[in-house]
């Protein structure tokens, strides 16, 4: 099984982790921020989907599938890259009068729960990211099984109270500052730059 302190060190790593900015965190901020709380959480929903993908695939050892065929590798990297900048397009093109009035239709919180799982899902170092960290907290002496529905659990759990968290202060913080055509100009640009910044990064960044 798996000891207290090991789970101790486990938290602390994904804690981290999941207070570092990335594109995950501008997304749940973006969507929150322009399409209100329910948008927000419906985007954390798909992250946390696709995080549980990747920890399954990093269980069935398809991580070393990418270790050991980096063209693989590089296709998911570049379309995540190409689905990253789509982002920042799509951010730019956020108009004015759109934001809480229309937040809580069905469709874009479908959407939102579409683009979380899109943003993680094709960001294969995300899936390197289990393939190394969970391996370092599992004993072959016990039931593998478990132990990687144990770790999976608390690092899907976990990152999406992160994101519930995030998505509910940029709810917030839109509402204060809703009537301020300059500041929500300024969020967009911001916001369009971490994706674009992050689609960058991705392509570039090697294996």
């Amino acid at each position: 099984m798996i000891t207290l302190p090991d789970l101790l060190v486990f938290v602390a790593a994904l804690t981290a982790v999941y207070l570092l900015p990335g594109p995950d965190m501008a997304l749940v901020l973006s969507t929150s921020a322009f399409r209100g709380p329910r948008s927000g959480l419906m985007a954390a929903v798909g992250l946390a989907i696709s995080r549980t993908v990747h920890v399954a695939l990093s269980a069935l050892g398809l991580a070393a599938l990418f270790h050991t065929h980096p063209v693989l590798f590089d296709v998911v990297r570049w379309f995540g890259a190409a689905y990253l900048l789509f982002l920042a397009w799509k951010m730019l093109q956020v108009e004015k009068t759109e934001g809480f009035a229309s937040a809580n239709t069905t469709g874009k919180g479908l959407e939102a729960i579409r683009s979380g799982v899109m943003t993680n899902l094709l960001n294969p170092k995300a899936l390197m990211f289990c393939a190394l960290l969970l391996p370092q907290f599992i004993s072959t002496e016990h039931d593998l099984t478990a132990q990687y529905l144990t770790l999976g659990a608390i690092l899907v759990g976990l990152g999406f109270a992160f994101d519930a968290l995030y998505a509910l202060t940029a709810s917030r913080l839109a509402k204060r500052f809703s009537g301020s055509g300059t500041m929500q100009k300024a969020t967009k640009l911001m916001f369009s730059t971490i994706f674009g910044f992050a689609a960058i990064r991705l392509a570039i960044g090697g294996n």
